[in-house]
C-alpha cells in the first residue's frame, strides 16, 4: 500500500547536487532548484524548507560535501520531515553511503523521496530498490572510470598533450593540441631556473624576490614555495613529453598515487613542446633537487 506524501502535514526540503562548476551544471543546478522550490511551495499541506546545495562535488564520497553533512545533522533536530532530490546518484553513488544515511535520516524521523527513482523510504520495499539502483550507479562510476583511464593510456601511446591551459609560460594550441610559449611568462620560468641552478638561490628567496617585485600567477596570487618546486621538476620546460606521472588507484575516493619516474612515459619531443629551458641547465637544476630532497 503506498503512502500518499503529498496529502501529509510536513516540512519538506531538498537536496541539490552537481559535479563540477562548469556552466552547463551550474545551469543543471538552478533548474534543480527551481524545480524543487515550486515542487515544495506548490503544495498546500508542505511547509517550504531551504533547501541544501553542494556545487562542484563528487558523489562517489560523503567527504567535503558540507551541506549534505548539514542537512543530516539539521535532520536531528526536527528541521524537515522530508527530503526531497532528484535520483540516488545526486543523493550518493556509494551503495554503502546510500543506505547508511537514508536508515539514520528514518531513525531520526525523516524520508527521503527520490523522483526520478520513484522510491520513497517510507516504504518496506526501499531499501531492497536503493541498493539496487544504488549499486548500478556505482558500477556506472567503475566503468566511467575506466573508459577514462583506457582514454589517457591510448592519449599518452600516441603522444598527445593532456591537460588544459594551466602550465605557467605555455598556451595549447586548440586546433593541433601542442604547446606554444607565452613569452612574459617564459621570462619568468628562466629566472627561477637561473636564480636556482646559477645564482644557487633557495627556493625560499626565489619566492621572496619574485613577490618583492610584484610578479604573479596566472591566477593573479603570489608565488609559493610548491609551486615553484613543481615547475623546477616539469620536463616540459625542457621540451620533454611526459605521462603517467600519477594514476587514480581507488575510483570512489578518488585517491592518487604518484608513480616512481621509472613508470613515466618521458622523451624528448620539441616539436610539440618548444623547450623553455635549456636541457643542461633543467639537468643541473633536477640533480641539485635530487640531493637535496
Amino acid at each position: 500500500m503506498g503512502i500518499n506524501l503529498s496529502s501529509l502535514n510536513l516540512k519538506v526540503t531538498f537536496y541539490a547536487r552537481v559535479s563540477t562548476d562548469h556552466l552547463d551544471q551550474q545551469n543543471s543546478l538552478q533548474n534543480q532548484k527551481d524545480y524543487f522550490t515550486a515542487l515544495i511551495k506548490n503544495n498546500k499541506n508542505w511547509q517550504y524548507i531551504p533547501g541544501y546545495i553542494d556545487e562542484g562535488i563528487s558523489g562517489t564520497s560523503i567527504k567535503k560535501r558540507d551541506s549534505f553533512l548539514k542537512m543530516i545533522d539539521d535532520a536531528k533536530t526536527n528541521k524537515f520531515d522530508l527530503i526531497v532530490t532528484k535520483e540516488i546518484s545526486r543523493f550518493s553513488r556509494n551503495t554503502l553511503d546510500s543506505i547508511k544515511y537514508t536508515r539514520e535520516l528514518l531513525s531520526y524521523g525523516v524520508a527521503v523521496l527520490f523522483i526520478n527513482d520513484n522510491i520513497n523510504t517510507l516504504l518496506s520495499d526501499s531499501e531492497l530498490r536503493l541498493t539496487i539502483m544504488a549499486s548500478m550507479a556505482q558500477d556506472e562510476i567503475r566503468r566511467l572510470s575506466e573508459r577514462v583511464k583506457f582514454g589517457m593510456n591510448q592519449a599518452i601511446n600516441k603522444g598527445t598533450i593532456l591537460g588544459n591551459d594551466m602550465l605557467y609560460g605555455y598556451k595549447k594550441d586548440r586546433n593541433t593540441g601542442n604547446l606554444y610559449i607565452i613569452q612574459d611568462e617564459a621570462i619568468i620560468v628562466q629566472k627561477m631556473y637561473y636564480l636556482y641552478g646559477v645564482k644557487n638561490y633557495s627556493i625560499n628567496k626565489i619566492v621572496n624576490i619574485l613577490n618583492k617585485e610584484g610578479l604573479k600567477t596566472r591566477q593573479n596570487n603570489k608565488w609559493c614555495t610548491s609551486t615553484i618546486s613543481r615547475m623546477l621538476r616539469n620536463p616540459k620546460y625542457k621540451g620533454f613529453y611526459c605521462g603517467r606521472k600519477s594514476e587514480i588507484i581507488d575510483y570512489m575516493t578518488k585517491q592518487l598515487r604518484n608513480n616512481p619516474q621509472k613508470e613515466w612515459v618521458l622523451y624528448k619531443d620539441e616539436d610539440k613542446i618548444p623547450p623553455i629551458i635549456d636541457e643542461k641547465l633543467w639537468n643541473k637544476v633536477n640533480k641539485k633537487l635530487t640531493k637535496k630532497y
